[in-house]
């Protein structure tokens, strides 16, 4: 008698239809949330390291820049990837391209803004 409910139990739901529905509507909750994803973290991502790759490929003699570490300073020398700063005070360190975070002179930055808006 145990074993009949159970089997009853274990058949197919109602409707007949065997609970196969279309797969685009179960994966849909998933693109919906890979496209949200996309437009709020991965494009702006890109945009931003866009931008920082063409800011470093722009530096030239006398930029005032900062680093990765905080270390303000003026671009005295540029050889490939090595950049010469100087801090300040007779005291010049090198570092890699890869290390400039920013130009901290805000007449460089803007009009390297304005550039870009001009290309696009």
């Amino acid at each position: 008698m145990f074993f009949e409910s159970l089997a009853y139990a274990m058949g197919q739901p109602a409707g007949g239809a065997g609970g196969q529905g279309n797969p685009l509507v179960a994966f849909m909750p998933l693109i919906i949330l890979f496209v949200i994803f996309y437009f709020l973290l991965i494009r702006p991502q890109q945009k931003k390291a866009k931008e920082h790759k063409a800011m470093l490929g722009n530096l030239k003699k006398g930029d005032k820049v900062i680093t990765g570490g905080g270390l303000y300073g003026r671009i005295t020398a540029i050889q490939e990837d090595v950049i010469t700063l100087d801090l300040g005070n007779n005291l010049q360190v090198k570092v890699n391209r890869g290390y400039i975070s920013a130009l901290t002179d805000k007449r460089i930055a803007s009009e390297s803004k304005k550039e870009k808006k001009a290309q696009d």
